[in-house]
Formats: structure tokens, C-alpha cells, sequence
């Protein structure tokens, strides 16, 4: 866990002090500490890098510990709320809203903060959507099959992001670069609105899932062996299902649809901690902190002062780890 958060201090430290307007260490802690005001700073650090920086962070812990639970649902490590379309629904939903409602998020300001703490909600309906979809798809004899999960979740990401590609071509001009953007995942505009708006659906699906953590160990077992625990199976799968959309929702809210972290995370946590979930569950959210927070600053400097969306860093990095995975898996 202290090499964990050592890793995102560094990521963060990276982040804050490069950029088209470079800062020291120093000018950095005098700034957030408040010994010394300077108007130029101030602008810097807490309108743009700070916000920046907490929204990768809080992303990165919802994207994880929403794989984690679906990892642990399915028995699958390759389970992952990108691959399997979670994160189209959402995303779909909250096009939608973008579309009749008007809203901008790249150009969000104050003013809209209503529709800003309204996107979760409407992501959450898109999510839980096509998580229904999937599962009733995949069910075989009320069991959850494993290959036609993988296959059902890739068939709605299609169609969804079929849908999300209509809707946004319907936009104006100035809509369209917006959603565009937005949907390559990109949270370079970040605010604390954006923040707020999260905050809330982070901490109380966390902890839950936290809370739940004995259950994602009882999972590993089979079915049979779980429900004569005395565990409602079912009942609990659909609980930490929701739980995992909820988290989606709120991160695709804010940064558009991110790939490949809910995969990563969980993996490179059971890796090095091993099946308990109670350790693999904060370590995992860890973990995809300091991956989104390091991939935002790559995608914010190597090609400066042009930005890459984070979503296709994250891509860059996660296609090839997917692959290595399935190799694994075939091994």
C-alpha cells in the first residue's frame, strides 16, 4: 500500500509541475498550502492541475474497484467494464442527455452544475441497461457462462457505440467536437463540480464493495458450494452488479468511456497480494489511481502543447496487456 500511494504521489508530482506552464516543487506547496498567494499560481494549480489530477485519481479507483467486482462476479480476469459494455451504456445515456439537454461537458462551467450532478443518475440508468442486457444474454440455465459473456458484452459495446455515433452526429458542430472529445475519454477540462458530482457515488459504492469483500472471496468457489454457505447467491451477484455500475457510471460521467483499467488493476493486485479480496479491493483502487494519473500526464506532455485524450493512452497500454492475457489464459 506505501508503494502504491508512493507511485501516485510521483505521478502526481509529475503533473503538477510539467506542463505549457512549468512550476517548481516549491511553487507547488507554497501554492496548495496557501504561504504564499500568487494570482498566476492560484489559476494554475486550483483551476486546472489539482482538478485534473483528483478526477484522474478518482477515476482510476472507480474503474478498478468496478472490475474487481466483476472479476470476482463472473470468475473471469478478463472481465472488465470496457470490454463487456458496461461502460457504452453508460456512455450512451449520457449522450443522450447531452443531446436533448444541451449540455457541454468539455465547456462545463458553474452554471450548469445541475446537469452536471445529473449525469451519474442518467449514466447509471444506461449502464444498468446494458448490464441486464448482458446478463440476460449470457445466462444458460440461470448460469452465467463465461464465453458467452465475454461474446454478448462485445456484441452490445458495438451496438451501443453504434448508438452513442448516431446521436452525436445529430449535434451541431460545436456539440459534436464536444461529445467527440468526451467520448475518447478526456478529462482534460476537469472541475471541481466534476468532482462533487463523483464524490458521492465513489465513496458510498466503495465502501460498500469493501464491505462485501468476504463475498468476492466466497465467489471463487462454486456455485453449489457458495449457496449451501447459506448465501443467496443471486441476490448478492445482482447487489455487487449494481454496486459496479454505479461506480462506472459515475467515472463515465466525468471522463467519458476509459477502457482497460478494471482490467489492469484487479490483475496486477491479485498478482502481487494474492485471492483475498479485502487486501486486493484498496490495492486495486490504488493501482488504477496512479494508472490514470500517470497515463493523463503522458497524453498531457509527450505530444505538447497538443494533448492526447487519456482514454487512448490507457488504450495504448491496455490492448497489448489484453492480449497477453489471452495467451496466458490459452497457456
Amino acid at each position: 500500500m506505501v508503494v502504491f500511494l508512493f507511485l501516485i504521489f510521483v505521478a502526481s508530482y509529475l503533473h503538477m509541475t510539467n506542463g505549457v506552464f512549468h512550476m517548481s516543487v516549491l511553487d507547488v506547496v507554497k501554492t496548495i498550502l496557501r504561504f504564499e498567494k500568487n494570482e498566476q499560481f492560484d489559476l494554475v494549480i486550483f483551476e486546472f492541475r489539482l482538478p485534473r489530477v483528483v478526477i484522474a485519481g478518482l477515476v482510476g479507483m472507480g474503474l478498478a474497484l468496478a472490475g474487481t467486482v466483476l472479476q470476482g462476479i463472473t470468475k473471469n480476469s478478463l472481465a472488465d467494464p470496457g470490454i463487456i459494455g458496461i461502460n457504452a451504456g453508460a456512455s450512451t445515456a449520457v449522450v443522450i442527455f447531452m443531446f436533448f439537454f444541451q449540455v457541454r461537458l468539455m465547456d462545463a462551467s458553474l452554471n450548469s452544475w445541475v446537469s452536471i450532478l445529473m449525469m451519474p443518475i442518467f449514466g447509471f440508468v444506461g449502464g444498468t441497461i446494458a448490464a441486464a442486457l448482458i446478463f440476460l444474454f449470457a445466462a444458460k440455465k440461470r448460469q452465467l457462462d463465461m464465453q458467452r459473456l465475454i461474446l454478448t458484452g462485445i456484441a452490445i459495446n458495438s451496438g451501443f457505440g453504434a448508438l452513442t455515433m448516431y446521436l452525436s452526429l445529430k449535434m451541431n458542430a460545436s456539440d459534436y467536437e464536444s461529445a467527440a472529445l468526451w467520448m475518447a475519454g478526456s478529462i482534460y477540462n476537469g472541475n471541481w463540480i466534476f468532482i462533487l458530482s463523483m464524490l458521492p457515488w465513489l465513496l458510498l459504492f466503495g465502501v460498500y464493495v469493501y464491505k462485501k469483500a468476504h463475498l468476492l472471496d466466497y465467489f471463487q468457489l462454486e456455485d453449489s458450494q457458495i449457496i449451501s454457505l447459506g448465501i443467496e447467491l443471486e441476490k448478492e451477484k445482482v447487489k455487487l452488479l449494481l454496486a459496479s455500475v454505479a461506480l462506472v457510471s459515475a467515472c463515465v460521467s466525468v471522463s467519458g468511456s476509459i477502457g482497460f483499467i478494471g482490467l489492469m488493476a484487479p490483475h496486477i493486485a491479485k498478482q502481487l497480494l494474492g485471492i483475498h479480496h479485502r487486501y486486493i479491493i484498496p490495492s486495486s483502487a490504488l493501482i488504477g489511481a496512479a494508472l490514470l494519473i500517470l497515463a493523463d500526464f503522458i497524453g498531457k506532455t509527450v505530444f505538447a502543447p497538443a494533448e492526447l485524450a487519456v482514454g487512448i493512452v490507457v488504450s495504448i497500454i491496455g490492448i497489448p496487456y489484453f492480449l497477453y492475457l489471452l495467451v496466458k489464459a490459452k497457456d
